[in-house]
């Protein structure tokens, strides 16, 4: 019911668009007697999607693009020259689509991505990402981990699908950005207080399909000799399908894929949304609002780069607008509005500091690191070759007064991150600072667990956010899901019903207790 649903807005929308202005939907070969009769205008784009059904299902192979290289930095990362297959000329506003994605960032590339890889030429798909340069983007300072070890089976299976999705990238991706996966795996560190947690998520996950082992201080000493164990009761070390990968470039093939199959980037910020009073509808459960008072989304008004402002009439939309997602929440009035509407968005944006550090002590760590994650959520890995290595920690926003900009405290290493590395790694105590940078990723505060599916006042409206930290990895199963719900009504793959809006309703948190990182 809810994918029959999901066609006939898409199909009265379209219909709409057929009488209005502007050229979002509408393809060539019109004729001046179809443009002046609003019914040969709804037939013939009927006509037109009937004709392309059989692309939901069979794929086309998409044209040559443009190959050229890309700076994958984390001061600029800036996708130019991106078209559609049907390209020549510059992407065109569309004033009008059938899926409007907020946020173009991992998540919501992915959702562009998966429903251009089922759909191809059916949908019209339009990402609205506020930083092309991605330079306040959360993948600014993702460490590219791909770890199994959380404490929800849905967590761990969305896991598990990236690493199999990540094995097999150049089926998916092609040869041209590669992901550059290193299978080092994960070792997670736990005190005394939360061992026995990490005996049973170990035991749930490898049952789910994951490979790790539990390893007491002398196997952890005798498995890595750089290692001091003081303080430490239990790790998880894992053994398969975990290790890092370049965030950006999977972030540079979900939009490249996406954007060859035709789905458009826009360059812009969504500052509000237009409603529109549909009295046809009513929302059970609900009886903040008067019979025939429904007032539904309708359009994002979108401010572009030069000032100016547009409007795009959407069917569905998608709010994956990471640590701004709660803001983009209040513009659709959820969190100020009556009823159901007076729960918020819980989403805010937290600070994580990274180093890039150096030391050609004989005894440091070597090609066979793991990422390491202590118990006091200090984190490293090795960074290519030469000593090298990468090194952080998520700022606590109770203590640092800049926890909610891109400065970094130029005392933050030496009071914070060099005790905790030299006390569980000695060999970093001569340790050189090369660079040092910091951005925010978004956190659900509710219970720092990601946020996906419909929301329960808005026909029209999914939610893609608050992964909290780990959002990287699982940008590959959050877009499938995603997009099976707008495509087939239900979750196919991952059930991720658990992760819904409705548990803030019914106040029923999924509490994620382990600190992966991504």
């Amino acid at each position: 019911m809810l994918r029959y649903r999901h066609a006939v807005r898409i199909l009265q929308h379209r219909a709409y668009s057929a009488g209005a202005t502007g050229n979002g939907g509408n393809s060539g070969g019109n004729t001046p007697d179809d443009d002046k009769h609003p019914i040969r205008r709804t037939l013939r784009l009927l006509g037109n999607d009937m004709r392309k059904v059989k692309e939901f299902f069979v794929p086309k192979d998409p044209s040559p693009e443009d190959t050229s290289e890309r700076a994958l930095t984390q001061s600029k990362f800036k996708f130019e020259g991106e078209k559609g297959r049907n390209s020549g000329r510059p992407d065109e506003f569309q004033t009008h689509c059938d899926v409007l994605i907020i946020g173009g960032g991992g998540i919501g590339s992915s959702i562009a991505y998966w429903l251009k890889e089922k759909a191809r030429d059916g949908l019209n798909v339009v990402v609205v990402e506020k930083d092309n340069t991605y330079a306040q983007s959360a993948t600014r300072v993702s460490v590219g981990g791909l770890c199994q070890q959380f404490s929800l089976p849905e967590n761990i299976q969305m896991s598990l699908f990236a690493a199999d999705f990540l094995r097999n990238a150049k089926e998916h991706f092609g040869t041209e950005v590669p992901l550059n996966f290193t299978p080092q795996g994960h070792l997670m560190l736990a005190g005394e207080e939360d061992a026995e947690g990490m005996k049973y998520a170990s035991q749930l996950q490898n049952e789910l399909g994951a490979r790790n082992e539990l390893l007491t201080p002398d196997r952890l000493a005798a498995r890595f000799p750089w290692l001091n164990t003081k303080g430490i009761a239990l790790g998880c070390h894992g053994l398969e399908k975990e290790g890092w990968f370049n965030s950006w470039s999977l972030l540079a093939n979900f939009r490249r894929s996406a954007s060859g199959h035709g789905a458009h980037f826009v360059d812009g910020e969504v500052v509000d949304f237009d409603f529109q009073e549909q009295p046809d509808i009513s929302v059970s459960g609900d009886n903040s609002s008067n019979e025939g008072c429904y007032d539904g989304l309708d359009k994002a008004v979108i401010q572009l780069p030069d000032g100016t402002r547009r409007t795009c009439k959407f069917a569905l939309c998608v709010i994956a607008a990471g640590a701004s997602s709660g803001k983009v929440g209040r513009m659709a009035r959820i969190g100020t509005g009556p009823g159901m509407l007076r729960v918020p968005l819980p989403i805010d944006a937290r600070k994580r500091y990274m180093y890039a550090i150096s030391t050609q002590a004989q005894n440091a760590p070597g090609m066979a690191m793991p990422i390491t994650i202590d118990s006091n959520a200090t984190f490293i890995r090795r960074d290519g070759l030469g000593g090298n290595y990468i090194c952080g920690r998520n700022s606590d926003p109770q203590v640092d007064p800049n926890s909610d900009n891109f400065v970094v405290d130029p005392q933050y290493f030496d009071q914070q991150i060099r005790p905790a590395l030299v006390e569980r790694v000695p060999a970093f105590e001569a340790a050189t600072v090369l660079d040092s940078w910091a951005g925010l990723y978004e956190h659900n505060i509710y219970d720092d667990n990601g946020i996906a599916g419909p929301h329960p006042y808005y026909h029209n409206l999914y939610i893609a956010t608050g992964f909290s930290g780990h959002g990287i990895q699982q940008s590959v199963a959050v877009g499938r899901a995603v997009s099976e719900l707008i495509m087939d009504g239900q979750f196919r793959t991952i059930d991720l019903s658990r992760l819904s809006f409705d548990r803030l309703i019914v106040d029923r948190p999924m509490y994620e207790l382990n600190n992966v990182l991504s």
